[in-house]
C-alpha cells in the first residue's frame, strides 16, 4: 500500500520541490496540492479523496493560514497524519500547532531532513511518534 500525501504550500517552487523529495526520498506519492486554506480544507475534508499525510505550511495565500487547516482537520480519521512545515517554528507556534492536532512541526530551514525521516518511517509502515521538538531558541 503506497502512502499518499497532500501538500499545502503557497510557494510553487517549494511545493514542487517537496513533492519531488517525498517521492524520491520516501516513496510517497502526492495525492494533491493546495496553495490556500480554503482549497486545502475543501480537498482534505472531501471523503472521496484518499490521503495518509497532510504537510501544511502556516503562511498561505491571503485570506487563510495553515492554522485554519489544522483546526478544520483536528477530528480527521484515525491514522491520518498531519504535520506542519514552516519557517515559523518557535516554541509558541509548535505548542499552538500541537493543540490544533498536528502530529509534528518541522522548521523549513533546519528540519527538512527530519521531515523526510518521518515520512520514510510512515511509508515503511512504522507509525512515527511525535516529531522531535528541536526549537533552537
Amino acid at each position: 500500500m503506497s502512502v499518499k500525501a497532500f501538500v499545502v504550500e503557497d510557494n510553487a517552487a517549494i511545493r514542487e520541490g517537496l513533492c519531488e523529495a517525498l517521492w524520491e526520498m520516501a516513496g510517497i506519492e502526492t495525492a494533491g496540492v493546495a496553495a490556500s486554506e480554503k482549497a486545502a480544507v475543501a480537498w482534505l475534508t472531501d471523503e472521496a479523496n484518499d490521503w495518509d499525510i497532510a504537510i501544511v505550511d502556516l503562511i498561505l495565500e491571503p485570506g487563510g493560514s495553515g492554522f485554519g487547516v489544522l483546526h478544520a482537520l483536528r477530528n480527521r480519521l484515525p491514522g491520518r497524519r498531519m504535520v506542519v512545515l514552516t519557517g515559523l517554528a518557535s516554541a509558541d507556534v509548535r505548542a499552538k500547532c500541537e493543540a490544533l492536532g498536528s502530529d509534528g512541526v518541522f522548521d523549513k530551514a533546519i528540519e527538512t531532513e527530519a521531515l523526510m525521516d518521518y515520512c520514510r518511517s510512515l511509508a515503511e509502515g512504522h507509525a512515527p511518534g511525535p516529531a522531535p521538538a528541536s526549537d533552537p531558541a
